[in-house]
């Protein structure tokens, strides 16, 4: 039975890591942070590199793509950073909902969308096995990780991601698809991990 392995990283640290600005490309430490994360994926036979294109996500990909020769690589906006549900009214509590309300509808219903075709794109298991790298944000990261584990719509929200984290799923057609690792950061020296994290929930 075929199977799809879905790694799934979150870009290096933004130059504007406080804004994380579309314009912004990756700091030093976001450089070294994809290196690190290069070197930790260099053997595994991928079968395409999809990342978003924003500038940080591309870069990220860039470096990667150097510790992976050969490989495809493809701009998508599907793994871009986008808002990808829109929760029912009622579901949610005050702190996220007071945000959602900022939020332009038409973004809303254009991140519903993209989240819909990335299920579409990424979550189906294969013909034959399949190895695909996804440089992405962080609410992408949590929109899949919440499919995979079958959660309500809106819990992708507080699912949150080290920057240069590694997350795996597989997807066969035989059986429910499995969270094979979260978030990882082994990769990374010391020095480099906690980025992309709110400080408060920082281990």
């Amino acid at each position: 039975m075929a199977q799809r392995l879905l790694y799934l990283v979150r870009h290096g640290e933004s130059e504007d890591a406080h804004t994380e600005s579309v314009d912004a490309g990756l700091s030093e430490i976001g450089r070294q942070q994809a290196r690190c994360l290069g070197g930790r994926l260099r053997d595994v036979p991928f079968t395409a590199i999809h990342h978003s294109p924003v500038r940080r996500a591309a870069q990220t990909a860039q470096l990667l793509a150097g510790e992976l020769p050969g490989v495809p690589v493809h701009e998508s906006e599907l793994v871009g950073d986008y808002v990808p549900a829109i929760p029912q009214p009622g579901v949610l509590h005050p702190a996220y909902a007071d945000w959602f309300d900022t939020l332009p509808v038409a973004e809303l219903a254009r991140g519903a969308e993209l989240a819909a075709a990335a299920i579409d794109r990424f979550t189906a298991a294969p013909e034959t096995d399949e190895r695909e790298l996804v440089v992405t944000h962080n609410f992408l990261i949590g929109w899949l990780v919440r499919h995979c584990l079958d959660a309500p719509d809106w819990r992708w929200i507080g699912l949150n991601h080290y920057n240069c984290g590694l997350t795996v799923i597989a997807y066969r057609s035989d059986r429910p698809s499995s969270l094979l690792s979260y978030n990882d950061v082994g990769h990374l020296p010391s020095a480099l991990r906690g980025t992309g994290m709110p400080a408060h929930l920082r281990i």
